[in-house]
C-alpha cells in the first residue's frame, strides 16, 4: 500500500499552468516504431497466501482485458521470494505470453548501506532471463516506488544506484531501469547511468487541485454549489497532461539515447481513511468527471511521447484504486474492510481492453456490443457520521453523481435515473459517451439503454442506496457494469 510522496511537488509543477492546460501539449514526439504496454500495478504484499492457480487467476483476467504484464511490487515481507516465484510459474501457464517485471518499493528496503543493495541485486539477477520478464532492447525491465533517498553508502543518491545497481560488475547490461523517484524532473540530468527511464506515479491523479488550492485552480467555482460551470473547469484539471510534460521534456534532456522509457499511470479512484494509530491516510484525489476514462483519452491523444502505462492498481484495496477481484483468503490492511467490502471494481475492467487497445495501436477497436459502466459513492459529500477518523482531505471538491459510460455499437438513448422521480434521458452515439446524473438521498442508481424502442441494457446494481445517513465516512465507488447479450 502506498502513499504517493507530495514534498517535490512545489518544484515539480512550478511551472504548469493548470488552468487553461490542453490535453495534448506535448514535447516533440518520440520515434513511431517504439512499442506501447500496458501494465497493471500489483502489490506482492497483499498476496501472503495466494497460489500459483490464484494468480494465474489474476493473469488470465488481467489479459483478457488487455493489459499485457503486472508489475510486482514487493518489499521486504518474509514470503516476497516466495509469492514472486509463483507469480513466475503461474505466469508460465499462459505459455509466458503474460509478461513480469519486479517493482522494488523502496519504502520498505533498507538502502543505507552498500550491502543493502545485495537483496535487490540477486532478485533481480535471479528472474533477469526467465521467459515471462519484460524485456526492453534485450534487457530485463525493473522498475521501483520511490528511492529517491537512498544512497547504498555512496555519498549522494545517484551516486548509491549507480554504484551499487544499474552499473554493478553484477548487472550492469543487463537491465532497463525506469524507477519511479519523487524528484523535480530538471534533476533527471543527474542521474546519468542509473535511469533507463521514468515511471511518474503521480501522474494518475489530478494532485495538485486540493481544496485549499481550488480557488485559484478554479477561479470562480464554488465547491459547495458545484455546477456545469464547474463540471467545465474541473474537466481541465482531471486526466490532463501537464503533469508528464515535464517528466518527458527532462527525459528527453537528460540523455541523447532514443531507447528511453517514459512509463505514465492511470487509475479510477483514491480514497484512504486509515486512523493515526494506524497507517495515518485519510484523503482523497478528485476522480470526478470520468477520471478513469478521460486519462486513457490523454494518454492515447499523447501516445506519441508514451511509451508505458502502468494501471494504479491491481489490488491497493486500502487506497480503494485497485481494478482486481479480492481472493476469499486475501487478507486487508486491517480497517479498509469497512469500505473495501462490497465495492468490487472489476467492472471499470471492462473499459480497460478498449483504452488499453486503443493505445496500443492508435486505433479505436470496433464496439462489438453495447456496454454500460456505472459507479457512485454511496453517501453524500456533505454526510456527517459519528466516525472518530474524521472526513477525509479534500471532501470538498467531490460531486454527489452518478457517473456513466457507454460503449455504443450505434445511436441509441440512456435514461439515467437516481430514485422514482430522478431521472434524464441522454443521446449516445456511437462509441464512447460519458454522462452524470444528480445522486438523490436514499436513492439508487440505474441505467437503460435504448436503441428503436427497444431495450439494450437494464443495470439496476443490488446493493446501492445512496444514504443520507451513514455509520462511518466512506468515499469509495460502487461500480457497475453490464453488456448487451
Amino acid at each position: 500500500m502506498h502513499l504517493p510522496t507530495l514534498s517535490y511537488l512545489a518544484g515539480v509543477f512550478a511551472a504548469v499552468r493548470l488552468v487553461g492546460a490542453s490535453r495534448c501539449r506535448a514535447p516533440k514526439p518520440k520515434p513511431p516504431d517504439v512499442p506501447k504496454l500496458v501494465v497493471a500495478h500489483h502489490i506482492v504484499g497483499l498476496t501472503a497466501s495466494y497460489t500459483i492457480d490464484e494468480w494465474a487467476t489474476d493473469m488470465s483476467l488481467a489479459q483478457s482485458s488487455g493489459i499485457d504484464g503486472f508489475a510486482l511490487n514487493i518489499g521486504m515481507d518474509d514470503y516476497t521470494s516466495q509469492q514472486v516465484e509463483n507469480a513466475f510459474q503461474a505466469a508460465g501457464q499462459l505459455n509466458y505470453a503474460f509478461k513480469l517485471f519486479l517493482s522494488f518499493d523502496m519504502t520498505s528496503y533498507h538502502c543505507a548501506s552498500a550491502t543493502d543493495a545485495d537483496s535487490i541485486r540477486n532478485l533481480t539477477l535471479q528472474y533477469a532471463s526467465h521467459p515471462s520478464q519484460l524485456q526492453v532492447d534485450g534487457k530485463a525491465f525493473v522498475s521501483s516506488f520511490s528511492g529517491e533517498t537512498c544512497t547504498f553508502g555512496q555519498g549522494d543518491v545517484p551516486g548509491g544506484w549507480r554504484t551499487e545497481f544499474t552499473q554493478h560488475p553484477d548487472v550492469v547490461g543487463k537491465i532497463h531501469f525506469v524507477p519511479s523517484f519523487f524528484i523535480d524532473p530538471a534533476t533527471f540530468g543527474q542521474y546519468a547511468g542509473v535511469l533507463d527511464g521514468d515511471f511518474n506515479w503521480n501522474s494518475a491523479w489530478p494532485i495538485t487541485l486540493t481544496a485549499n488550492a481550488a480557488p485559484s485552480l478554479l477561479p470562480g467555482v464554488n465547491l459547495n454549489q458545484l455546477d456545469v460551470t464547474a463540471d467545465a473547469a474541473l474537466q481541465k484539471v482531471i486526466g490532463f497532461f501537464d503533469p508528464d510534460t515535464p517528466h518527458v521534456s527532462n527525459l528527453v534532456v537528460a540523455s541523447a539515447q532514443s531507447n528511453r522509457t517514459y512509463m505514465a499511470s492511470v487509475s479510477p479512484w483514491f480514497f484512504t481513511h486509515f486512523p493515526p494509530n494506524t497507517y495515518n491516510k485519510n484523503f482523497v484525489y478528485d476522480c470526478d468527471e470520468h477520471l478513469w476514462v478521460s486519462r486513457w483519452e490523454t494518454l492515447i491523444a499523447n501516445r506519441d511521447h508514451v511509451d508505458i502505462v502502468e494501471i494504479l492498481t491491481w489490488n491497493d484495496f486500502g487506497e480503494s484504486h485497485y481494478l482486481g477481484p479480492r481472493h476469499d483468503s486475501q487478507p486487508l490492511p486491517p480497517g479498509s474492510e469497512a469500505w473495501v467490502d462490497g465495492f468490487n471494481h472489476t467492472g471499470w475492467l471492462s473499459l480497460t481492453s478498449y483504452f488499453a487497445a486503443q493505445f496500443k495501436t492508435g486505433q479505436a477497436p470496433p464496439i462489438e456490443k453495447d456496454q454500460l459502466v456505472m459507479w457512485a459513492r454511496p453517501h453524500p459529500k456533505s454526510a456527517t457520521p459519528a466516525d472518530p477518523v474524521g472526513p477525509p482531505r479534500d471532501f470538498q471538491l467531490l460531486q454527489d453523481k452518478l457517473w456513466a459510460v457507454v460503449l455504443a455499437t450505434a445511436a441509441g438513448q440512456l435514461t439515467l435515473s437516481s430514485s422514482d422521480t430522478t431521472s434524464q434521458t441522454f443521446d449516445v452515439q456511437a462509441g464512447v459517451n460519458k454522462l452524470s446524473l444528480p445522486l438523490t438521498a436514499g436513492g439508487y442508481m440505474r441505467g437503460v439503454l435504448t436503441r428503436g424502442g427497444q431495450t439494450v441494457i437494464d443495470l439496476k446494481p443490488d446493493g446501492f442506496v445512496f444514504n443520507a445517513n451513514p455509520s462511518a465516512y466512506n468515499f469509495n465507488a460502487f461500480v457497475a457494469n453490464a453488456t448487451a447479450t
